[in-house]
């Protein structure tokens, strides 16, 4: 009779510990469900190529901006390299930085890859005010030592490219308005158009290099990346 009351309390807490457990699993296959059902930032899609290609990001590609996404090829064998788009979203503006591509989009969103990932993502403010008639035309410009000025009617935006740090912003005058199309380089510098309703035709041009604008006795701020203190580097090596 004790033996039967043991044998019957051991069953009793095996099924208790089975349906715990049952339950358990049943919530980490929920989670992974939800996991996976959860939606990616920005609506990024980023295919490499197939297994036994070369390593996205090493050797030489070229690109071509094909429907509503980018594309990269192997130039010596014109075979895929890498394909990046948004869903729903298309591409008005594309510039190449050695192994970067940056897109503009016809949202105003600003992304960078090197076809291993999406490096950063970076919204253009008022783009629905400009951005269906500019078409994109001109926006991206690239000034140099790894900067990148993004330059809309009613402002230039700088941009690190490395890390997409925004590092300075100018204003269009009273009055003024960039045209992004009309800009043209001359050696290290980027003249921008800013036609005026009034005023003189001095401020109807304006100049640019990675540091901003080009003015007499300028103390502006440096675009380096952030150096690591021996500190930091030290806990990183233990």
């Amino acid at each position: 009779m004790v033996r039967a009351q043991h044998s019957t309390r051991h069953h009793g807490r095996t099924a208790r510990a089975l349906r715990i457990l049952g339950g358990v699993l049943l919530a980490l296959g929920l989670l992974g469900v939800a996991h996976h059902m959860r939606p990616v930032p920005y609506e990024d899609r980023l295919v490499h190529a197939a297994r036994g290609e070369r390593r996205p990001g090493t050797g030489t590609w070229a690109l071509r901006a094909r429907g509503a996404g980018v594309t990269a090829y192997d130039t010596r064998t014109g075979a895929l390299r890498w394909r990046y788009s948004r869903v729903g979203h298309r591409a008005v503006d594309v510039l190449t930085t050695r192994a970067e591509v940056i897109a503009l989009w016809e949202d105003g969103l600003l992304t960078d890859t090197d076809g291993r990932s999406v490096r950063w993502h970076r919204a253009l403010p008022d783009a629905a005010e400009w951005l269906p008639a500019q078409g994109g035309t001109g926006v991206l410009r690239p000034l140099g030592r790894g900067m990148l000025a993004a330059v809309t009617p009613h402002r230039v935006t700088a941009y690190r490219i490395a890390d997409g740090d925004l590092r300075w912003v100018l204003p269009a005058s009273d009055g003024c308005a960039f045209r992004p199309e009309a800009a043209v380089r001359r050696g290290a510098a980027l003249l921008v158009a800013q036609p005026c309703a009034q005023g003189p035709w001095t401020e109807q041009l304006v100049a640019l290099d990675d540091l901003g604008r080009i003015v007499p006795g300028r103390t502006p701020l440096g675009n380096d990346l952030p150096r690591r203190s021996p500190r930091h580097r030290s806990n990183a090596r233990t």
